[in-house]
């Protein structure tokens, strides 16, 4: 295997990582990057493009990083309430009043953002088909009774965070999200990430598929973790809100259908490339090489704030949330406490930690059984903090 790309002087314990995770954790396609400051310091990529395939992965190479997507959606709201134009303490309602029914008229904007909805699952599921119409979608989730009384506990929205963000980035501004993340997110970044992958693109994305490794060996640098009984009961019961939660769109859609890549569903199918990733969690904490600063010192603030900690009702576990990202904590460790971001279902991790200046992405074509904390990503989480000592 050739690992290709560049390491800064320091940071070779990430390139270690990144080679141990395909010796011994089993990427089979995967790329990492690791900005500092703005700066580029890891960028490194191996293994082929397609999960079953043999082309080699280059640079350019992009893939589906599922939930890892849902801290670009959280980027549009906050930038929308940065620039006046959202208020995070309004009423849902207040932009799209028909998100009124069956109790959820008091339901704010910045509850939506931190799980704290109600509406993780749909009584009635959406195929991928209809998933994709963003209207069947929004009027779904418009209509769906909460299972709490929204505001009052918090419980990961799997996939009704699409149709939730991108109906509220719709109604402000008369844009679809995916368009919205493209020309006001990703071009003045100028980060390698789509939201509703453009026909032009297809070529550079792989294909992916859930893969089973080995446990983790002790010196591998990665957490050793096993599901408890309670997350595992969770999961395999089909009445549970968790399995109802990630069955919202049933059944699950083929991640290498075209039309499904093309689809806006901003819970879960973004596509990016490694660099795509980290330069987009660069541009939320400073001035990136080439692109433009999204988030003012206060956007960085609300969005890394704790609004929800605590039993999860959808995961099981322990989860922390700011305005749209997940925090640093034992369900999804990240690099320090100031840390966010946000983890792909099995694979996929971008992040930033504005107190070290650092911001990383990492792409895989290989998904595993991990929902918040995948060993490989990790491993290198694990190396990056090494590196900074």
């Amino acid at each position: 295997m050739d690992v290709n790309g560049v390491v800064a002087e320091g940071f070779e314990p990430v390139g270690e990582a990144f080679v141990r995770n395909f010796e011994l954790l089993g990427d089979r396609g995967a790329a990492v990057t690791v900005y500092r400051d703005g700066h580029r310091v890891v960028d490194l990529w191996a293994g082929t493009k397609d999960v079953d395939g043999t082309a080699p992965w280059q640079r350019d190479t992009a893939q589906i990083v599922r939930s890892a997507t849902k801290g670009v959606a959280a980027a549009a709201l906050l930038l929308l309430a940065q620039r006046g134009e959202l208020d995070p303490d309004a009423p849902v309602g207040a932009y799209w009043p028909e998100y009124k029914a069956a109790g959820k008229e008091r339901t704010l904007v910045w509850q939506l953002l931190a799980h704290r909805a109600g509406v993780p699952v749909l009584d009635r599921p959406l195929t991928p088909v209809q998933a994709a119409d963003p209207v069947r979608g929004a009027e779904a989730v418009a209509a769906q009774a909460p299972v709490w009384e929204p505001g009052t506990d918090h419980g990961y929205h799997a996939q009704t965070y699409s149709w939730l963000t991108g109906e509220l980035v719709r109604r402000v501004t008369g844009r679809s999200i995916g368009e919205w993340i493209a020309d006001e997110i990703a071009g003045p970044v100028g980060a390698d990430l789509w939201v509703g992958l453009p026909a032009g693109e297809t070529a550079r994305v792989g294909r992916v598929a859930q893969v089973e490794a080995a446990p983790a060996p002790a010196d591998a640098g990665a957490l050793r973790m096993r599901p408890k009984r309670s997350v595992s009961a969770a999961y395999a019961n089909p009445g549970s809100l968790t399995r109802r939660a990630f069955g919202a769109i049933t059944p699950m859609p083929d991640e290498n259908d075209p039309a499904y890549r093309a689809a806006v569903l901003p819970a879960s199918n973004g596509i990016a490339t490694a660099d795509g990733l980290a330069r987009f969690y660069a541009s939320l904490i400073g001035e990136v090489d080439g692109g433009t600063r999204l988030f003012t010192p206060e956007t960085v603030r609300l969005a890394r704030t704790e609004r929800s900690s605590g039993p999860d009702r959808v995961l099981v576990v322990g989860t922390r949330f700011g305005l749209g990202y997940m925090l640093h904590g034992s369900a999804s460790p990240l690099l320090s406490d100031g840390s966010f971001g946000h983890p792909g279902r099995g694979g996929a991790l971008g992040f930033a930690d504005p107190e070290s200046g650092i911001a990383l992405g990492y792409v895989t074509n290989g998904f595993r059984k991990s929902v918040t904390a995948d060993p490989r990503a990790q491993a290198l989480v694990k190396a990056v903090r090494a590196s900074l000592r």
